[in-house]
């Protein structure tokens, strides 16, 4: 019990000591203005580098994430219908499928789908 403790205190101290000697060892002498401020791809570096983001697009991706979800939470589904009960299944499966084909409706009322505008 004792020598388990002593291996572990040496080896906390050694990653402890391995820590800081990089820590150290890692720290740059000198502080860039160019090098810390952000650059984009062809952007100047001295402009704002937040740009409008489309809104638009958000809301598409945002859809696509959730449609991704419920795919990956259908697809288990078909191989449970031969080990569970088939009317327990057929309800779950249906009130699974409303509740995804109102927030498709409401999606469209609200024009989230609509690509040109």
């Amino acid at each position: 019990m004792f020598s388990m403790l002593m291996i572990m205190t040496i080896i906390l101290i050694i990653s402890v000591i391995l820590m800081v000697l990089s820590s150290l060892l890692s720290k740059k002498t000198f502080v860039d203005r160019e090098k810390s401020s952000p650059f984009e791809c062809g952007f100047d570096p001295k402009s704002s580098s937040r740009l409008p983001f489309s809104l638009r697009f958000f809301l598409i991706a945002i859809i696509f994430l959730i449609f991704d979800v419920e795919i990956a939470l259908i697809i288990p589904i078909i191989p449970i219908i031969y080990s569970s009960n088939l009317i327990v299944w057929t309800y779950s499966i249906s009130l699974f499928i409303i509740i995804l084909l109102m927030g498709l409706y409401h999606e469209w009322n609200q024009g989230a789908l609509e690509w040109s505008t």
